[in-house]
């Protein structure tokens, strides 16, 4: 039976609403009762930074680890991320993700099974529940950018396994919040040239070639095949410049 988690409520069957919170939160085009329900949706709004804060305040090093959930548990991008999510701990630090399957998955059991803290911070949707079995401290969300805070927040760098619309949305608000130092400089590493590569030269060639950046913007990223050279560059300092 399909299992949808509203905040705290697990609902089934035919409980399962057909939009998210977040979706009705952005979605009031035809009504006006948002100016009484509103006000509401702030202080549920304030509870989850309050419970996400109140859970991750003691995490300690954490690397961020993003990546499709529609990656097969055999595919070289799974192996990859079970091997930095080991990585990472051995290194000394934890691992969050977005607490799904595929790349995430991944990432997660590598972190478990080398005895790691491996977090997962997940978030209401429609299509996509639930938290892998390799979690050990997971969190969901409501509100996208409440979950984005906190993948930034107690994160000191960041790892893009090959992924998607998701994937890529918070690949460039990171690196847009590291651009203009809204942030401490810190590392983003993408995993895998061959899927990465092709994004790389699109922003060298037309974004950068076109002045929409600047040349040395793209030193923001950093660009590897080996899940050992990635979590090298992912734990370096960056410094600021």
């Amino acid at each position: 039976m399909k299992e949808y988690r509203k905040g705290p409520v697990l609902l089934r069957g035919v409980n399962v609403p057909t939009s998210s919170t977040a979706e009705r939160l952005l979605d009031e085009r035809d009504h006006a009762d948002w100016v009484h329900g509103d006000p509401w949706r702030v202080l549920r709004i304030q509870s989850e930074f309050v419970e996400g804060f109140g859970a991750l305040a003691e995490l300690g090093p954490a690397i961020t680890v993003y990546g499709s959930a529609r990656s097969a548990v055999d595919s070289a991008e799974y192996a990859a991320g079970v091997e930095v999510g080991r990585l990472l701990v051995e290194a000394g630090y934890a691992v969050i993700t977005g607490g799904g399957p595929g790349c995430m998955e991944a990432a997660n059991k590598g972190a478990a099974e080398a005895g790691g803290t491996s977090v997962g911070l997940g978030i209401e949707l429609p299509f996509e529940q639930g938290m892998n079995e390799h979690i050990n401290l997971g969190i969901h969300f409501r509100y996208f950018f409440v979950r984005k805070t906190m993948f930034v927040k107690y994160a000191q760098g960041f790892i893009a396994l090959p992924g998607g619309f998701g994937t890529l949305d918070e690949l460039f608000e990171c690196l847009t919040l590291v651009q203009t130092r809204t942030v401490r400089r810190f590392p983003l590493v993408l995993l895998g040239s061959e899927y990465w590569g092709g994004l790389v030269g699109w922003l060298r060639d037309t974004v950068a070639g076109e002045g929409k950046i600047a040349a040395h913007d793209l030193d923001l990223l950093h660009i590897t095949d080996s899940p050992e050279e990635a979590v090298r560059l992912a734990t370096t300092p960056q410094a600021e410049g």
